[in-house]
């Protein structure tokens, strides 16, 4: 079997119990029968993808992983981590935009602190935030246990999207709300998530396919399938970085493809479209140009956060000791602190990161945020800034 197109199945519809009585379009579809998704089995299948399309794909895996080596050298004195973890924050981002949640970099960075709340949709980032580590954190095994856990982080504290459970009713993509009907696209009936999923995991831990081409055709399977009530799109993308640090691609990186799709989300529903008719290329074809967009944006950004710390470093004349040399590569990570934050990522006193906070912002590196009670949050605005010039690129698919 070569083919990734869905098979379809008849089933009568039965409406959503209901405290309400059904309005007209609910009884006129009641008992109708309606076409469900059924996906193809992809744990032994090889699904034809161009030639040209495999090799875009190879040399976007070859890009990834010269990125990801890039990285280790882009800050001399300090450790990978404050630009892994910016990119980190910034692919979840995307990630979100793509599902129109939106969020400034300011607002997301003071909603990771979990101190005060900063807009609904900076905390469904922050979420995000937190999927996309867990994600990459159980790299080394996908499951269907490590994909409930991924969607928990995601969800959490969401009731309607169940977090962290399959979902057990039928969903579907577009039309009317009042039944499937009329749907662009009507998943696999909730009997026949468990087996799809055991069938995905099975794929994913095949060693014989291309890595990229791989990763595009776990994910299109993935939103084929549509496992959850809500937050299937951000938890498949995160499954794509899961995926490319156990094949190795990464080591040290989060690659912000959800921004190289961010640019023409169209397409990418277009490609997603075309898998489930059974043309597995242009899914993998719009992955492999993703990741190309992502890392040129993603380079251009990690040398802007480089000079934004040359820049601080050169201005400020505390003898190298100091503690506030600590704190600078903390706030490429985490531009929005409060002492507390400052003490814990440092082991300073409380009395030595009030100083230290103190030292930049007479340095002009951090400013108080406001309209926040109870605590003092304090902004790098020249990361936050950075972070909103990345998101305006991708968005509108622009490199320098």
């Amino acid at each position: 079997m070569t083919t990734t197109a869905v098979t379809w199945e008849r089933l009568p519809w039965v409406p959503r119990a209901s405290a309400h009585p059904l309005n007209r379009a609910e009884r006129t579809t009641a008992g109708r029968d309606y076409a469900a998704a059924i996906p193809a089995a992809l744990a032994s299948l090889r699904p034809d993808v161009r030639p040209d399309v495999l090799a875009a794909a190879d040399d976007a895996r070859a890009e990834i992983s010269r990125f990801d080596a890039e990285l280790s050298t882009m800050l001399p004195g300090s450790e990978i981590a404050p630009l892994a973890a910016v990119l980190l924050r910034t692919e979840s981002a995307s990630s979100s935009q793509i599902e129109n949640i939106t969020a400034r970099a300011k607002a997301l960075a003071i909603a990771e602190l979990g101190v005060a709340k900063y807009g609904s949709n900076a905390s469904l980032v922050a979420s995000n935030v937190d999927a996309m580590t867990r994600a990459c954190a159980l790299a080394e095994s996908t499951t269907p246990a490590t994909i409930l856990a991924i969607h928990e982080a995601l969800m959490r504290g969401q009731d309607h999207a169940d977090p962290g459970l399959f979902r057990t009713e039928q969903v579907w993509i577009g039309g009317s709300s009042a039944s499937p009907h009329s749907a662009a696209f009507v998943p696999p009936h909730h009997s026949r998530v468990p087996a799809a999923i055991d069938d995905l995991c099975t794929y994913i831990a095949r060693t014989d396919v291309p890595l990229v081409a791989q990763v595009a055709i776990a994910h299109a399977q993935f939103e084929t399938i549509h496992p959850f009530n809500d937050g299937n799109g951000r938890t498949g993308r995160a499954l794509v970085h899961a995926m490319l640090k156990h094949g190795g691609a990464t080591t040290r990186a989060t690659v912000p493809v959800s921004a190289g799709l961010l640019a023409d989300t169209g397409s990418y529903f277009a490609a997603l479209t075309a898998y489930r008719a059974g043309d597995a290329s242009p899914i993998v074809e719009r992955l492999a140009d993703a990741s190309f967009a992502a890392i040129g944006n993603g380079r251009q950004l990690a040398g802007e956060l480089t000079a934004v710390h040359q820049r601080w470093s050169e201005s400020i004349t505390i003898r190298r000791r100091s503690a506030i040399w600590q704190v600078l590569p903390l706030l490429l990570s985490h531009p929005a602190v409060t002492s507390a934050i400052v003490q814990q990522a440092t082991g300073l006193t409380q009395p030595a990161a009030d100083r230290v906070i103190n030292q930049l912002r007479e340095a002009g590196i951090l400013t108080k945020a406001a309209g926040i009670q109870r605590y003092v949050v304090w902004v790098a605005t020249d990361v936050t800034d950075a972070l909103d010039a990345f998101a305006e690129r991708a968005r509108r698919g622009r490199i320098g």
